[in-house]
């Protein structure tokens, strides 16, 4: 392989009561995380080309084969009703 596929960002607000983002590369299967959206963006791209830099050509490409690649991110509605117990 010569010329990486198109990867993909997934970035999740902090939801642990503290300010900040988790940001994955599902192809990969790496995360990180970032106190803004920017940060969390620069700490991904080091750490993917950190890793790219140190895997073999066999886990670049174990990784790609088992990481499938995202195709469409939408909104999922549900019309069940949550437990009054859970805090949404």
């Amino acid at each position: 392989m010569t010329q990486l596929p198109p990867l993909t960002a997934v970035m999740y607000q902090d939801n642990e009561g503290t300010p900040g983002y988790v940001v994955r590369c599902p192809e990969l299967g790496i995360t990180t995380q970032g106190d803004t959206i920017e940060h969390a963006q620069a700490m991904l791209k080091e750490a993917v080309e950190l890793w790219l830099e140190c895997a073999s050509p066999e886990q670049i490409e174990t990784a790609l084969s088992e990481g499938g690649r995202v195709v469409a991110m939408m909104p999922l509605e549900i019309s069940v009703p949550l437990p009054e117990q859970v805090a949404a």
